[in-house]
């Protein structure tokens, strides 16, 4: 399932990796390049849920198939017929429905075929090995494209899910579904569920903070490589050693494990003020990349390494908490809208990233960097106070 994994996620960051070359092959204003990279997540957030449910009904290992169909028609069709803003909407809409078809559905493959200690641990590894795909997918992209072009990029990412889903279906037993289970549309979106859950204000404050934090951790993922590519253009001499898709997919690695020190560094000083400092850490360094982007190439890359660590440091916090937090009886349906809020702040990144780059002047001025990654960073430093307003001390 780990190796499924990451192979399902080879096509994830391919637009992200290519955005500054397909921006100014087809003219796209930065909004609009912004758009094109927010769609995947408008699209796994319209299908998470159904796909979710279907596992209830069928053999969780066909749904995971059918979205791993979806993710490499989607990124091979990116990469033979996508000709602008239009069509590449449609295909990364596309890759979002094919992910939400192989992300929770795998989560739940795994967590019903293994029970006991070695269940929390397992499903712990599979969630951070979502940065560990998003690496070798900037990577793939970054090796592929200067050589053969982002075409066959696209093309080439398209085998990884494909594989992922044949991986999974043909090598992983069959588990028994519950008989009987009835599908509604109550199931899919549990409104009065919650209704009950926004009422509580623990619960409420963990998904306003995981929201912020999503929309920074995707906007700033999604513009990782433009913004390599832009601080390059600024150094008189030497620069950055590697491609900027190369350096991205280091970065993300190093993010890797940062979700699970950070939970083990909530256990020792408190779930709450680890949250505060994390937030005001990751909002805080972010506005320092952007400012320091002239800097000397060592010096901007040892930020954005700090940077995208303090992203998905209170990551984990987040989802304990809300755990800890929800009522045991509303526990699934506030991971459900946790889920939901999350993937919507990811959806709302990478445009407010690129309509900040335009309302300030467009990405050759320096000063609409910083306005960009402030706009992306604000929540997170005002998550805080919401979730000192919402939380109660633990």
């Amino acid at each position: 399932m780990l190796a499924a994994h990451i192979l399902s996620m080879l096509g994830f960051a391919t637009y992200a990796a290519l955005l500054p070359e397909l921006r100014d092959a087809w003219g796209l204003t930065n909004a609009e390049a912004g758009v094109v990279g927010g769609m995947f997540f408008a699209g796994y957030v319209a299908a998470v849920s159904l796909c979710t449910a279907l596992t209830d009904r069928v053999d969780g290992r066909r749904v995971y198939l059918a979205g791993s169909l979806a993710a490499a028609a989607a990124s091979v069709g990116f990469g033979l017929w996508a000709q602008g803003f239009a069509s590449a909407i449609a295909f990364q809409v596309l890759l979002g429905v094919g992910i939400a078809g192989t992300y929770m559905p795998g989560l739940r493959l795994l967590s019903d075929r293994i029970s006991g200690p070695s269940q929390s641990r397992s499903i712990a590894f599979y969630t951070s090995f979502f940065g560990i795909g998003t690496a070798l997918s900037f990577a793939l992209a970054g090796l592929i494209a200067p050589h053969y072009g982002w075409r066959a990029a696209f093309v080439v990412s398209g085998l990884g899910p494909l594989a992922a889903g044949l991986l999974v279906y043909f090598a992983i037993a069959p588990a028994k579904t519950v008989p009987g289970t009835r599908f509604s549309i109550a199931s899919l979106f549990p409104l009065a569920a919650w209704r009950r859950v926004l009422a509580d204000r623990a619960s409420t404050g963990y998904i306003l903070g995981y929201t912020v934090h999503c929309l920074e951790l995707f906007g700033s993922r999604a513009w990782m490589v433009a913004f390599l590519a832009f601080s390059a253009s600024l150094h008189a001499g030497s620069t950055f050693p590697w491609h900027a898709a190369a350096i991205a997919a280091v970065v993300n690695l190093f993010a890797v494990p940062a979700s699970i020190i950070g939970n083990e560094i909530a256990l020792r000083v408190g779930r709450r003020r680890w949250i505060l400092a994390a937030m005001a850490g990751s909002g805080a360094s972010g506005i320092l990349l952007a400012v320091g982007a002239p800097w000397h190439w060592a010096l901007v890359l040892a930020i954005l390494v700090v940077y995208s660590m303090l992203v998905m440091a209170e990551s984990g916090t987040l989802t304990a908490g809300l755990v800890a937090a929800a009522p045991p009886e509303l526990r699934g349906a506030a991971l459900g809208l946790y889920s939901l809020a999350g993937f919507g702040g990811g959806l709302a990144g990478p445009i407010v990233f690129g309509v900040a780059l335009d309302a300030a002047g467009g990405a050759e001025r320096a000063l609409a960097w910083v306005v960009a990654y402030v706009a992306i960073g604000a929540g997170c430093l005002a998550a805080p106070l919401v979730v000192r307003m919402h939380a109660p001390s633990r």
